[in-house]
């Protein structure tokens, strides 16, 4: 039986380049660099039987590659896309998703979950966490900001941050604060909205809006907690609740 004619394969030069480089640089895929071997003997003439004995090869294989190279040339010798399983979700879903997660909060909580998100969606649970991974979205995070316009701020600092690090002697130092979580608040200043990779921003100082004021402090020696509260929140009362303890 004739063996059966084989498509001419005739290298360019700048082919012969590329394949050439292929096999030598030590960043190319293992299987690539075969593929550019098998073609650049084929170039050299002879069987896929005679090309597969000298690279110790299988002939089917030698024959795959030379075929792929003479219908495509050197395209042909990469990977075909996989095709895997088919998107379910379209870009519509997606952006729905993110809007609602950066444009709204839900009834009676300050920011989505992703159970709630799935709920109002129809999708599930670990598809939106993917999409808030793809997206860098963490509506659980919140970073405070605090904006200082007092131009002795920093000696300020200085003197606070000095009692604590080296007191003087005898001296008593006490942290005192109000107790915040039982006020009416509202942020001095706009809350920054979220954004893909950043968390919502809001101001770190505050406006009140009624209830009472807890003053407390903190005894750094001892972890005693001293507190008391006050109908007003005026200078008077922090120097009375100063006096009493």
């Amino acid at each position: 039986m004739a063996a059966q004619q084989l498509a001419p394969l005739i290298l360019i030069h700048d082919e012969r380049a590329e394949l050439q480089s292929l096999t030598m640089r030590r960043k190319t895929a293992q299987a690539l660099a075969l593929r550019a071997r098998i073609v650049l003997t084929c170039a050299e003439g002879g069987q896929n039987t005679e090309v597969a004995a000298k690279l110790g090869l299988d002939r089917q294989t030698v024959g795959k590659w030379r075929r792929r190279f003479v219908e495509r040339r050197v395209a042909g010798l990469h990977d075909e896309p996989r095709s895997g399983a088919p998107r379910t979700i379209g870009d519509a879903r997606i952006e729905s998703v993110i809007i609602k997660t950066l444009e709204s909060c839900p009834e009676n909580a300050t920011h989505w979950s992703s159970r709630d998100i799935a709920k109002t969606s129809g999708l599930s649970v670990s598809t939106v966490q993917r999409i808030w991974r793809a997206f860098g979205l963490q509506p659980h995070r919140m970073e405070t900001f605090k904006l200082s316009t007092d131009p002795n701020f920093v000696t300020k600092v200085r003197d606070v941050v000095g009692l604590y690090v080296s007191p003087p002697e005898h001296a008593i130092v006490l942290c005192v604060d109000e107790k915040s979580q039982i006020q009416a608040l509202d942020r001095s200043q706009p809350m920054l909205p979220m954004r893909p990779g950043q968390p919502a921003r809001r101001s770190h100082d505050y406006k009140r809006h009624g209830t009472t004021s807890l003053f407390a402090a903190l005894d750094i020696a001892t972890g005693r907690v001293i507190g008391k509260c006050y109908g007003r929140h005026r200078a008077a009362e922090f120097r009375k609740f100063l006096d009493e303890i």
